[in-house]
């Protein structure tokens, strides 16, 4: 069986598609290097280079979940040839976090053996790990065809609730950041959107639009929610920083502001094409 390189098709040829993926997937790892080596992460660099390899890693993994719908509503459905290129550079990125994780730790086993078994957010980052490291492992067509097609795809499915242990195991960290709330409401948004399309409603411009304001309702209100619940704030004070500008555009307005132009992008992929002038004129002869 020849091997098929990342930018080449199924039939060896190139690929545009899958060689710009391919290129953008070491965007974030150059960024990270550049931040370190400017010495924009500090003096202790360890815990930035933490944060961000774990944020793009949950953030490439919401990019692969995305690729349905955008292959759906834009009718662009050679988009779902990158999609494992991208899942499985989601565990790279994991477990990239994972070392510098250990790093951060100064390689002390016993005290991460000690944190994984006794701090919420590490069980239930260990469970999204060892979840995704089985999807990886079986992203080749070779494993698809030795398992067969529906016991592949069961197996796959489970990577909503691997995306939801890593939004939880975020959702945990001690500090306070925009970009939880943010990608909590892209993974509501894209696991509504899939009930959805299951309904046969997922390029609707309507269920779109109103899926839009839903996510961003969810957004604030979970935002407001998890802040209370395991920060202390009061949830009025969080709600009314969506009206001001004073820490930057809020979440949930990111998320409607997003789900907005993916619904206006269905009508214009949907809007009927003019027709010719010289046929208008001849129906009006």
């Amino acid at each position: 069986m020849q091997l098929i390189w990342a930018w080449q098709d199924r039939t060896h040829g190139f690929s545009w598609l899958k060689a710009i993926t391919f290129t953008l997937m070491f965007v974030p790892a150059t960024w990270m290097l550049y931040q370190l080596g400017t010495g924009e992460f500090g003096p202790i660099p360890r815990g930035p280079m933490t944060y961000w390899s774990g944020v793009w890693a949950t953030a490439i993994l919401l990019l692969a979940l995305a690729i349905t719908p955008a292959s759906t509503i834009f009718r662009w459905h050679q988009l779902i040839i990158v999609r494992r290129m991208i899942g499985v550079t989601a565990l790279v990125y994991t477990i990239a976090h994972i070392i510098i994780y250990f790093a951060l730790r100064s390689w002390n086993f016993a005290f991460i053996a000690n944190e994984m078994v006794t701090r919420l957010s590490l069980i239930v980052a260990t469970v999204s790990t060892i979840g995704l490291i089985p999807l990886g492992a079986t992203s080749l067509d070779a494993a698809v065809q030795r398992m067969g097609p529906n016991s592949w795809q069961r197996l796959h499915n489970t990577v909503y609730v691997v995306t939801a242990f890593a939004l939880i195991h975020y959702l945990l960290s001690p500090g306070i950041f925009s970009d939880q709330y943010l990608t909590s409401g892209m993974f509501f948004w894209l696991m509504v959107w899939r009930a959805l399309r299951n309904r046969g409603h997922g390029t609707s411009v309507w269920a779109l639009t109103v899926l839009a304001v839903a996510s961003s309702l969810f957004t604030a209100l979970f935002e407001a929610g998890w802040i209370w619940a395991y920060h202390g704030y009061e949830p009025s004070g969080t709600l009314g920083n969506n009206f001001t500008l004073d820490l930057g555009i809020s979440p949930a307005c990111q998320i409607l502001v997003l789900g907005l132009l993916i619904a206006l992008a269905a009508a214009s992929r949907q809007a009927p094409r003019l027709r010719p002038a010289s046929l208008d004129t001849r129906k009006i002869g």
